[in-house]
C-alpha cells in the first residue's frame, strides 16, 4: 500500500499509465476510488496520481480540525514529493475547491486545471437572486452535521446526497461501494464544515493564475453551482466553460466516457497551444 509522509500525515497515493502527469482530487465524502471510472480512459494519456485526501479512507486521519489549506498544501508537497509538479491538475467538487485554493497561490504547479463545481459559496454571497437558495442550501447543510454529530452516518450521507449535491432518490442509484465509501468518510465532513473558510476564494488572488482552466458544470446539478462558475470564470484570465448534459455533480461516475474524452481533449489542447 503505496503512502508518502506529506506535512505530518501518510497520505495514500496511486500512479498509473504513461505520458504528461495529471493529478486528480476527489470531493468531499469520497476518496481515490471515485476516479476508477475514468481511470483507464485518463491513463492511456497521461500519468495519472490518484490519492486519498487526509482524513479520507487509506491515508491517516490526524485529530483535531482541519483546513482546506491544509488539503491545498498536501497536494502541492504531493505533487513536489512524488515528481507531479508542474501537472495538470483535475478536481471535483471539495477537491476542485482545493485545486482552485492552491492554483491561486502556487501556479506554477499547473500545467492546466479542470475544475468541476467547486462548492465556493463565499464567492457568490452577495448575490441577491440566490439568496434564499442559499439560505435553504445551509440549513440542509446543518441538518446532515446534525446527523453526523449524533452519529447518524448513514442518514447524514443520504440527506447529503439527496437534498444537497445530487437530488432526491439518487442515494440508492449510487454503486455500492461508493456509498459505503461515502459513509465511512462521513466524519471528514465534519472537519471541512467546521474551517471556517472553506466556501471562500480570493477571485483577486485568482486572477493571477494565468495557465488554460476549464470549468465545468452539470445540466442536473443544483443552479448554484452554475452561478459559482460565471463568478469564477471572470475571474480567470485564461478558462473556458462546459457543461456536461445529462450529468450532475459527479460526471465521472455518472458520465464517465463523455467527463474523460472532455478532460483529455481539454488538455491535450492546452498542450499544442503551449
Amino acid at each position: 500500500m503505496p503512502r508518502v509522509g506529506v506535512n505530518g500525515v501518510e497520505l495514500f497515493y496511486e500512479v498509473g499509465g504513461d505520458g504528461d502527469p495529471l493529478v486528480l482530487v476527489h470531493g468531499s465524502w469520497g476518496d481515490h476510488g471515485n476516479w476508477a471510472p475514468v481511470l483507464r480512459a485518463l491513463a492511456l494519456r497521461f500519468r495519472v496520481l490518484v490519492y486519498d485526501r487526509r482524513g479520507h479512507s487509506q491515508s491517516e486521519r490526524p485529530p483535531g480540525r482541519g483546513s482546506r489549506f491544509e488539503d491545498e498544501e498536501d497536494l502541492a508537497v504531493l505533487m513536489e514529493t512524488l515528481g507531479f509538479a508542474p501537472a495538470y491538475v483535475a478536481g471535483n467538487s471539495f477537491g476542485a475547491s482545493t485545486a482552485l485554493g492552491l492554483a491561486a497561490r502556487r501556479p506554477e504547479l499547473f500545467r492546466g486545471l479542470v475544475a468541476h463545481e467547486p462548492p465556493l459559496l463565499g464567492v457568490v454571497a452577495d448575490d441577491p437572486e440566490l439568496l434564499p437558495v442559499m439560505a435553504a442550501t445551509r440549513d440542509k447543510i446543518a441538518s446532515v452535521l446534525a446527523h453526523l454529530r449524533a452519529g447518524e452516518t448513514l442518514a447524514g450521507a443520504r440527506q447529503f446526497v439527496e437534498e444537497v449535491a445530487l437530488g432526491p432518490g439518487e442515494w440508492d442509484q449510487l454503486p455500492e461501494q461508493l456509498r459505503e465509501t461515502f459513509v465511512a468518510n462521513a466524519p471528514t465532513f465534519l472537519d471541512e464544515q467546521s474551517d471556517p473558510g472553506w466556501a471562500d476564494l480570493d477571485l483577486g488572488r485568482l486572477s493571477g493564475y494565468t495557465a488554460p482552466a476549464l470549468l465545468t458544470t452539470g445540466t442536473e446539478s443544483p443552479p448554484w453551482f452554475a452561478v459559482i462558475a460565471a463568478r469564477l470564470t471572470g475571474a480567470l484570465p485564461q478558462v473556458r466553460t462546459h457543461t456536461f448534459e445529462g450529468a450532475g455533480h459527479i460526471p465521472h461516475v455518472s458520465h464517465p466516457d463523455a467527463y474523460a474524452e472532455r478532460v483529455t481533449g481539454f488538455f491535450e489542447g492546452t498542450s499544442r497551444t503551449s
